[in-house]
């Protein structure tokens, strides 16, 4: 570990208070120039700091900047041995960088965050809206001992983290869009997508990543007119420290989830958010579409229907997605 990395743990660690170039530069077991030279670097890369003479440097009132150190006093013993890997920036998306990782062997429970990607991915090929500093957008590395048909209990478990995380930190209520999305106020504010490999030899899993994209915030001027009115925030206004909290929630409840995906409670939950029960909704997909009404989820998180002959049908996720019918 870096000046750098050490500096900055030190400033998440003693939010609030001014520390002197001298005491910086004792804990760190550098000079008081390398903590100077680490503190401009840390300013370029968006931190702002405060300096004052006679009283030395803290962290300024209202930093929201992703770090593992911020990161790491909000995880809890679920999550404690998670692999931080945080980044400012992300050319291309979290996924694809952590999957070309999964194949060269890094272990199971790394996480790769970053305040900004530019080519985040969403189901079904398409793009996912990732722009710099309003976002979370991570993706975490699990090697299960289980049966390719189990894999939708982990994205059902990243969904359920999401809700509970965003619930924890925000105070109100989120929803769940079967089978990989959270809402709130009727907006969506995060995507889930879950990419995986298979072992040939036992048709289970190799690896899975599950990646996770958060609109903490608004962005500057709004939301791109093709998200008008589906896209949303967690948060209207920005908050000190709030997307290291929301990363450490989210890890937190994830791995919680982690410990028994076939949970009861973890349904039960995912039951209790999920969006549209007892509505009519078109199921899209699979070559064609139909109008129907939407019962819940059964104990696999299948999506259970009835359609207009009054016949039920249970769907898996796969290349499958649902809309209200008026829509």
């Amino acid at each position: 570990m870096n000046v750098r990395e050490k500096l900055i743990g030190v400033f998440e660690n003693n939010r609030g208070e001014f520390l002197s170039g001298e005491e910086l530069a004792d804990r760190l077991g550098c000079s008081r120039a390398a903590v100077w030279k680490a503190v401009t670097a840390l300013r370029g890369e968006g931190y702002a700091i405060d300096a004052v003479t006679g009283r030395g440097y803290r962290l300024a009132e209202g930093t929201d900047v992703l770090s593992a150190a911020g990161i790491e006093k909000y995880l809890s013993d679920a999550a404690r041995g998670t692999v931080l890997d945080v980044r400012r920036k992300v050319e291309g998306s979290t996924n694809t960088i952590l999957r070309e990782k999964a194949v060269r062997g890094v272990p199971a429970g790394t996480a790769l965050i970053c305040g900004e990607q530019t080519g985040g991915k969403g189901r079904r090929g398409r793009s996912f809206f990732s722009p710099s500093d309003t976002g979370l957008y991570m993706s975490i590395l699990l090697r299960p001992d289980m049966p390719a048909a189990d894999s939708v209990r982990i994205t059902a478990a990243a969904a359920v983290a999401v809700a509970r995380a965003v619930e924890d930190c925000s105070g109100c209520p989120a929803q769940i869009k079967w089978v990989n999305d959270v809402y709130m106020n009727g907006l969506k504010v995060c995507g889930i997508l879950t990419e995986a490999a298979f072992s040939l030899e036992n048709g289970g899993l190799d690896y899975a990543v599950v990646g996770i994209g958060i609109n903490a915030y608004e962005p500057e001027g709004g939301f791109p007119p093709e998200l008008s009115g589906i896209a949303g925030a967690v948060f209207e206004s920005r908050r000190e420290d709030m997307r290291n909290r929301l990363a450490g929630a989210v890890l937190s409840r994830f791995f919680e989830c982690c410990g028994d995906l076939f949970s009861m409670d973890m349904l039960e939950y995912y039951r209790s958010r999920l969006m549209w029960q007892g509505e009519r909704i078109k199921v899209m997909g699979g070559g064609g579409e139909y109008p129907c009404e939407m019962l819940g989820v059964n104990d696999s998180y299948a999506l259970r229907v009835r359609l207009d002959d009054g016949s039920e049908r249970e769907v898996s996720s796969g290349e499958i997605t649902i809309r209200r019918q008026e829509e």
